[in-house]
């Protein structure tokens, strides 16, 4: 069998990409240069009001940077579609174009229901007004869904684990020895220094990022929401207090306290397992505090739906907290949803304990800037309580920065797991996770550079499209 080149048959497209290529950084560059050495005029404006376009000179430049980048994102929507239907007849990208079918289609029915209702979606419906937001939100969404079905093995093709003989550092598109029936005949991305495959290991990555980033975010703003609020609100003492110990963690190097976090000696002792029990324990408190204090007035509708809820998340508490074997087992194994491996608990934790100081601060700042407005007024003459005034008045009023924070911060996280699986730290040292990965790669990267650029390139584009979609929201925040 032979190897597979990157393009196959359709390297009739490849000059085509690359004039269209270096007319968009030819274009690029004038345009520059066009804007540092050239003053600009004054705009003229159309009898509606509406700005005209540019001539001359400049005004070519511009039509030319945007023709040639609508020619550059055609051209690779070409490359994937006649990869997804002609497969490894493409080579290398159509092979790989072709297993990511799962993800092209569940893109376009999100992309095509989004914006069909965008006008019911409140600011997720107004972020594709925005291009710098859809292409973000499309480069996040397509890492959700490579993680999703990678974990179902419709997208992977091969074991990540599995040592292949004679795959050891073989060059993306080298054919397996021996493939037999129903087995993928050929290493995509290559293999690496343990004759894996790069490219299931990719896939099998993103899961890994796909399932702590997003949650431990999540768990970071509970606690810094839920402590951030009084202390803005309140101020005084408990807010000297909680300041105090959030710049205590904040003033302690972070790659340092991931390493006495993670390290076997300071796990052995179960304190990570105890700091999740006290850190998981905010999202509980926050729903608790949220439900009681709208409902308050309503004691028959209130109460059972508090019993519920938080039952609920209770067990699912106790579930993520308890391990058996260790130094928190609570819930009998029959109970226990959960079975989060020692190292991703530990990672989880180290994230979710170094982010919501950070959180706290902007909250609490935010709280003290919304708390002085008159509708906050408003809410204390009507005799509403403190918790209702915070949680309903003060926080809706302050999500465009905090969502924004969010997606920034899902990209910190995301550095941040990158940088503990580089160092090995945390995961176990066969983990797929692209820190992991990077690192093995790292070790030959004269010799051998395809073990070390996939799982790069893709945490490099994971956080790009994450620090896009935050613009693109910011964009649209503002707007209201």
């Amino acid at each position: 069998m032979e190897a597979l080149t990157w393009t196959g048959s359709v390297a009739f497209l490849n000059p085509v990409l690359m004039v269209a290529v270096a007319a968009l950084i030819v274009s690029a560059v004038a345009n520059i240069l066009i804007s540092i050495f050239v003053s600009e005029g004054p705009q003229q404006v159309n009898p509606d009001g509406t700005i005209a376009a540019r001539g001359g000179l400049p005004g070519l430049l511009s039509r030319l940077l945007g023709w040639s980048l609508l020619a550059v994102v055609a051209i690779v929507v070409l490359y994937i579609l006649l990869g997804a239907f002609m497969g490894a007849n493409a080579g290398i990208l159509g092979a790989m174009s072709h297993q990511l079918v799962p993800v092209w289609i569940a893109l376009i029915i999100l992309y095509a229901a989004s914006i069909a209702f965008k006008r019911r979606l409140g600011l997720y419906g107004k972020l594709f007004d925005s291009p710098i937001g859809m292409i973000g939100f499309g480069l996040v969404m397509f890492w959700v869904f490579v993680g999703i079905f990678g974990a179902l093995d419709l997208i992977v093709t091969h074991d990540p684990l599995a040592q292949v003989s004679k795959m050891k550092n073989k060059v993306p598109g080298t054919p397996m020895p021996g493939a037999e029936e129903g087995d993928f005949a050929w290493y995509l991305l290559g293999g690496d220094n343990l004759a894996r495959d790069v490219f299931s290991r990719m896939i099998k990555g993103a899961w890994i990022v796909v399932q702590i980033a997003p949650m431990a975010t999540l768990f970071a703003f509970m606690v810094g929401i839920t402590l951030g609020l009084p202390a803005g609100y309140y101020g005084g003492r408990l807010d000297t207090l909680l300041s105090f110990l959030a710049n205590l963690i904040l003033a302690f190097p972070v790659i340092l306290l991931f390493y006495l976090l993670v390290t076997p000696e300071i796990v052995a002792t179960g304190v990570p397992n105890y700091m999740a029990t006290v850190l998981f324990i905010f999202p509980i408190i926050f729903v608790g505090v949220l439900l009681n204090s709208r409902f308050y007035t309503q004691p028959n509708f209130r109460t059972p739906l508090l019993i519920g809820v938080l039952g609920v998340m209770i067990w699912l508490y106790l579930s993520l907290i308890s391990e058996q074997n260790s130094a928190v087992s609570i819930l009998p194994g029959f109970l226990d949803l959960f079975n989060i491996p020692g190292g991703i608990l530990v990672v989880f934790v180290s994230v979710v304990f170094v982010n919501s100081p950070t959180v706290f601060r902007i909250v609490r700042g935010l709280t003290m800037d919304i708390k002085t407005r008159d509708y906050v007024a408003a809410a204390q003459t009507r005799g509403e309580g403190p918790w209702y005034i915070m949680l309903w008045e003060i926080l809706p009023n302050a999500r465009g920065p905090l969502i924004v924070d969010f997606c920034l911060r899902i990209g910190y996280t995301t550095i941040l797991l990158g940088t503990l699986g580089f160092f090995g730290l945390g995961l176990p040292p066969e983990s797929p996770d692209w820190g992991s990965t990077i690192n093995d790669g790292r070790k030959l990267l004269k010799l051998y550079v395809h073990p070390a650029l996939p799982p790069a390139f893709a945490l490099l584009s994971l956080v790009l499209g994450l620090n896009l979609l935050a613009d693109g929201l910011r964009e649209e925040s503002l707007k209201d």
